[in-house]
């Protein structure tokens, strides 16, 4: 199933505006552990926005779902050739490392 998926635990994907790609399909998941079971159950999308924070301080951030997302490709292979992502989190730190975690990976594997 190809498809996208925002991760955010307050707002929805029309508030990213013009950015969004024109595939069919968004799924919405609002917890780190919602994207996880999204993955699991439908394999990895095509596209993600992540936001960075996912709830209170002790909550796994979008971050933690990017190292999980490239764990799983080490392992399994998962990831699609197409796949594209963008970071609409706030937190410019948070957004940074998801860049460049991903960045880096996708370059390299």
């Amino acid at each position: 199933m190809r498809y996208k998926l925002y991760l955010d635990d307050i707002r929805v994907p029309a508030h990213v505006g013009s950015g969004l790609k024109n595939t069919p399909g968004w799924l919405l998941a609002r917890t780190y552990d919602e994207a996880v079971n999204i993955v699991i159950d439908k394999g990895c999308p095509v596209y993600i926005s992540f936001d960075h924070h996912l709830g209170d301080a002790t909550a796994k951030t979008g971050y933690d779902f990017a190292k999980w997302l490239v764990d799983q490709d080490l392992a399994y292979n998962i990831i699609p050739v197409d796949f594209e992502f963008n970071v609409h989190s706030s937190d410019p730190v948070g957004t940074a490392n998801i860049i460049n975690l991903l960045d880096a990976y996708l370059k390299t594997r």
